[in-house]
């Protein structure tokens, strides 16, 4: 994945891997080793972070704090496998408690970013969810993998027109996440970009573009 960042000339590249819930992914020692990793190799920023899984309305993760405050960036997400969904309920009430799911999360001063919060099967009051992320200067991400034939999840692009007039009505900044599981989708967010382009996003509110603006938002810092 290093090896494609540098070839497509990316100037930073976040490796998040899924955490423990996450059936076969990596264990705590894992994340908590991370730290011994190089941030900058050769002019290529390296972060090394993890994405949590939310695992219920209440908003817990399946890392441990003193774990999460270790690491450069940190993803949470709903993921199927991991998430304990609200059910035998109305849609409202539905909405409401994944909205406080994400609410509860974005309160976490380690998390930094709100991954893929697109998926219909999850509905969610997207106004809400804006002045939330504001509120506790937490990033949306625009996942491009939801924009692919083979991405299960349901109704991104209607979800997403929603959230970014929200983002461009309470200016709130939006990253663009490549999503990738393989090294040759490092970097790829075509897709994305062209939802953006379509709905004239302001390019100010893209960190994509701004180091200095994404370092803002993150647990690592340059500087120190």
């Amino acid at each position: 994945m290093i090896a494609q960042a540098r070839e497509k000339g990316l100037e930073l590249i976040a490796i998040t891997e899924h955490a423990p819930a996450m059936l076969g992914s990596c264990g705590e020692l894992y994340f908590r080793n991370l730290k011994i990793q190089p941030r900058n190799r050769d002019g290529l920023w390296t972060l090394f972070g993890a994405e949590v899984n939310i695992l219920d309305w209440t908003g817990k993760l399946d890392l441990m704090e003193s774990t999460l405050e270790q690491l450069d960036v940190v993803i949470a997400s709903i993921h199927p496998p991991t998430y304990t969904a609200i059910e035998d309920a109305d849609e409202e009430v539905i909405a409401e408690k994944n909205t406080t799911a994400y609410i509860r999360t974005m309160q976490n001063p380690y998390v930094n970013i709100i991954g893929h919060p697109d998926d219909g099967r999850y509905p969610v009051h997207y106004d809400e969810l804006v002045r939330a992320a504001k509120a506790y200067h937490v990033l949306l991400e625009v996942n491009n993998t939801s924009f692919l034939e083979r991405n299960y999840r349901q109704g991104a692009r209607e979800n997403y027109l929603k959230m970014l007039e929200y983002c461009r009505q309470y200016d709130e900044p939006i990253i663009i996440g490549s999503d990738a599981h393989l090294d040759l989708e490092v970097g790829e967010h075509a897709e994305a970009w062209k939802l953006l382009k379509e709905v004239d996003f302001p390019e100010r509110l893209i960190v994509n573009t701004d180091l200095d603006l994404y370092f803002s938002y993150i647990n690592y810092n340059p500087l120190f």
